[in-house]
């Protein structure tokens, strides 16, 4: 175990960078004075007008950073991500960081927020991880938008023929309400509208987020908003946003939603933030127009995506990569001490004690995640997050595990030394770029069924040996391939805790079923999701929740951020 003295948080570390206006940061893009809008010193908006004149300049590398299965604090894929793009800037190399943007809901609740750690950090985090843009908050107001104009709909005079029992479009707000997931509403009488049943999602859940984030474009996110279903008549006809006649207003509210925000890190490298659907009830992973205009602007683009391979990952590989034509060049696995010890049974108050037993019972989830990014056939990198209560020996056992099985690996200290921490693990993504074959795929053909493709993901990706369907699913089968959404990919809403959908079974467990419980439609989105035990689209706080540290002093700083 690292000695340490005294910790800063990192809002103290942030509070003291030295940070470069964005115009400095938007020249070491070689942007056009037209291409980015200031939002104050430190943040602006990018033009998709960069796109159109750089359509014809080859793509930088895409690098993706995945995980194993976290513990409830995550194991610090932002921060790994961000030391990543740093130490490749320190090589030589021209790379651009692209992330999602924090929910509050996160933020507020357990797990933090989603802008780095310590010297690998997003800059302003404070900024970032609050309102930053008003993106999300955007997102909220066009899906909240329409919830008033279905309920308004009906109210005149219902010319869809909605079925007010089979509206399936939830209204949205981005913070974890457990009170809000069932909510009945057009109470008050003949004015109030048409009674009904409603409830809330977290809007980085709702397809308008999805929908944002796989659009290539203004027109092309205008036609995926007209295909929203909301809801179904009496003979189970779908409705949709198009015949509403609502999607140029829904477009209007997301006009400058859709353009990429450009900030910094605290070695000022280049970060483009865009988007911030959650991995477990969503696609998690950050928008296409970003990656694409990063890989546009720079030589290499490291961007993540939410929680474990068996999440994000396999969304980013799955979804987002065909769909944004996108071709990955190398995955970081990111892998903690803490997590692997946890997943082979030690305690979670003991995960900061030596543990070598723990540590060699859980190295089958890193295992099993390997072998899922192996299936995708994209060179990969094992990155040793280092956390200072990390044993000598414990990093020693693992650093050796990954070399018997001939995999690169390689330790990352980004919280602790920024981008010099993480040279060691740039030189081996750029060694396994260079040097390994690179056969990406995705894991099932385009015209498979929705049960087959949910089966080689449940399989394939997860390990269990049997898909199991609800009455109320395999009625759903049958309606949507009568409506021609039989062959759409699929969107798995699973915990991240485990790679069942248990979230109690750690580790590497077999002999598991996969049960399927909801299929909802995002037609939008081009995708079926696919919800899977217990997992809830609207989270809840925990007991204490971060918010309980949180303030602002005198002179408007920030205090308790992380």
């Amino acid at each position: 175990m690292r000695p340490i003295t005294s910790v800063k948080s990192d809002l103290e570390i942030a509070s003291e960078a030295t940070m470069k206006s964005i115009s400095e940061i938007s020249s070491l893009l070689d942007l056009r004075t037209e291409e980015w809008e200031p939002y104050g010193r430190y943040k602006a908006k990018l033009s998709l007008d960069v796109l159109k004149r750089l359509d014809s300049k080859p793509d930088g590398k895409v690098i993706l950073v995945t995980s194993i299965n976290p513990t409830p604090a995550g194991e610090g894929k932002s921060t790994v991500t961000v030391g990543l793009g740093q130490a490749l800037n320190k090589l030589g190399k021209k790379a651009i960081i692209a992330l999602r943007e924090p929910s509050l809901g996160p933020t507020m609740g357990m797990k933090g927020g989603a802008s780095g750690g310590g010297y690998s950090q997003v800059m302003p985090m404070e900024e970032i991880n609050l309102h930053f843009t008003g993106d999300i908050h955007a997102i909220t107001t066009a899906n909240n938008a329409l919830a008033a104009f279905i309920d308004n709909h009906i109210h005149q005079g219902n010319a869809c023929e909605i079925d007010p029992r089979k509206i399936v479009w939830k209204r949205v707000v981005d913070l974890n309400d457990r009170a809000l997931r069932q909510v009945i509403v057009g109470l008050g009488g003949p004015l109030n509208g048409v009674p009904r049943e409603d409830g809330f999602t977290i809007t980085v859940a709702s397809e308008i987020m999805a929908i944002l984030c796989l659009a290539k474009g203004l027109e092309d996110m205008k036609t995926r908003l007209a295909k929203i279903v909301i809801g179904y008549k009496t003979d189970n006809q779908p409705v949709t946003v198009k015949d509403l006649g609502v999607e140029g207003a829904l477009t209007l509210l997301l006009k400058e939603a859709i353009k990429p925000n450009l900030v910094q890190t605290l070695e000022n490298t280049p970060a483009i933030i865009h988007g911030g659907p959650f991995a477990n009830i969503a696609h998690g992973c950050n928008s296409v127009i970003a990656t694409k205009m990063a890989s546009k602007l720079g030589d290499y683009v490291v961007t993540e995506a939410g929680f474990g391979a068996d999440l994000g990952a396999e969304k980013f590989l799955n979804i987002k990569a065909p769909s944004g034509d996108i071709k990955p060049e190398a995955v970081v696995i990111v892998a903690t001490i803490r997590a692997l010890k946890m997943h082979g049974g030690v305690a979670k108050d003991e995960l900061t004690e030596e543990n070598l037993v723990g540590l060699k019972a859980g190295m089958a989830n890193l295992q099993k995640h390997i072998e899922t990014i192996q299936s995708f056939g994209v060179p990969h990198v094992v990155s040793i997050n280092r956390f200072y209560t990390d044993t000598e020996a414990e990093i020693a056992y693992l650093q050796n595990w990954c070399e018997d099985k001939k995999i690169e690996v390689a330790l990352s200290d980004g919280w602790a030394k920024g981008g010099e921490g993480e040279v060691d693990l740039a030189h081996a993504v750029l060694k396994v770029i260079e040097h390994k074959p690179n056969h990406y795929r995705r894991l099932y053909n385009e015209t498979d069924s929705i049960v087959s493709k949910i089966e080689k993901i449940a399989k394939q990706v997860y390990g269990a040996n049997k898909v199991e369907f609800t009455a109320e699913v395999k009625k759903q089968l049958i309606e949507f391939n009568q409506l021609g959404w039989g062959n759409l990919p699929v969107c798995m809403a699973k915990t991240q805790y485990s790679l069942s959908d248990d979230p109690n079974l750690l580790g590497r467990p077999e002999n598991f079923t996969i049960t399927v419980r909801e299929l909802r439609p995002s037609i939008g989105a081009g995708f079926i999701v696919a919800i899977t035990g217990a997992v809830m689209t609207m989270p809840g706080l925990p007991e204490k929740p971060a918010a309980l540290n949180m303030d602002v002093d005198e002179n408007g700083n920030a205090l308790g951020l992380f």
